[in-house]
């Protein structure tokens, strides 16, 4: 198996366990599990097992991290505004809507982050970024609305949460990127689940939530927790460094596709036609960014050489 085909089937299987994810914490809503248990749970074993990793592998990374109080300054404030945040919105999103209807919401992200550069920059955006911003503008609206106007298919608190998932996502990307470059994503994603593992439980009491076990609810637990984080992220990370971020952007797209499958196979979710048809404009919308962002890069590539 070349290096290619096995970082593109890590990616993929990426994308499928963060679907898998976001049904297992559908089902535990459903069984009365609270929102914020669920957060602080996924938070902090996730972030213990993941800088545990990085304890292992990279031991003098991981000193040189604790020892650098900006860096440490600068993980709180990803783990609080946008991986805190983006957990919480999502698995809120899950709540008043469905996994996979809050997972394509979320994947409007890209397009967000489209339009948040072109303002920067003060730059035009291209024909096919104004396409992807309009298909994931429509799809976002045919999904809340079927297209229907002056209605919502789904209740408006589930859009906030939808739409809010979908900004703070955005902050989580944009917020770590130089962090990352300087230390890696294991270890600020780790250190940054592991903070927030600490502060949200503390700010929201979480331990005041029954846990609810039982057999199935433990299936979940492993689902969100055990396959959906601490393997989806190791095995995506791992992924992309053999085909590089553009690329891995573009095939973790199947997460909303792998999202809705598992939602209709486990939960017993319905989807209607238009749904669909929304669903796969935001979805084309995003795999219209990733190929501008992968021929700019095969581009700046052929210009090396």
């Amino acid at each position: 198996m070349t290096k290619e085909l096995k970082g593109s089937l890590m990616v993929l299987i990426a994308g499928c366990a963060w679907g898998i994810s976001g049904v297992s914490g559908q089902f535990l809503m459903d069984q009365g599990v609270s929102v914020k248990l669920l957060t602080s749970l996924r938070l902090i074993i996730a972030g213990l097992v993941l800088t545990g990793i990085v304890g292992l592998s990279q031991p003098q990374q991981l000193k040189k991290i604790v020892k650098d109080k900006g860096t440490l300054v600068g993980i709180f404030i990803f783990a609080i505004f946008g991986l805190v945040l983006n957990q919480f919105a999502y698995l809120q999103a899950i709540r008043y809507t469905n996994a996979g209807t809050a997972t394509v919401l979320q994947y409007i992200t890209p397009v967000l982050i489209l339009a948040f550069v072109c303002l920067k920059n003060r730059t035009r955006p291209t024909l096919a970024e104004v396409v992807a911003i309009v298909l994931a503008i429509g799809g976002t609206f045919v999904i809340a609305t079927h297209g229907k106007l002056g209605s919502l298919a789904i209740t408006p608190t589930g859009l906030f949460w939808g739409i809010l998932s979908a900004f703070t996502y955005a902050a989580y990307i944009l917020i770590p990127v130089r962090l990352i470059q300087k230390w890696g994503s294991l270890a600020v994603i780790g250190l940054a689940m592991l903070m927030g593992g600490l502060v949200f439980p503390l700010a929201t009491q979480a331990w005041q939530y029954e846990v609810h076990l039982s057999l199935s609810t433990l299936l979940a637990y492993l689902g969100l927790i055990g396959i959906g984080t601490i393997f989806a992220y190791t095995v995506f990370l791992k992924g992309v460094s053999l085909v590089g971020a553009v690329k891995g952007s573009l095939l973790a797209s199947i997460e909303p596709i792998a999202a809705v499958f598992f939602s209709v196979i486990l939960v017993h979710e319905t989807f209607y036609a238009v749904d669909i048809i929304g669903m796969a404009m935001i979805i084309s919308a995003v795999t219209l960014v990733s190929l501008r962002d992968l021929l700019a890069e095969k581009q700046a590539k052929q210009v090396e050489h």
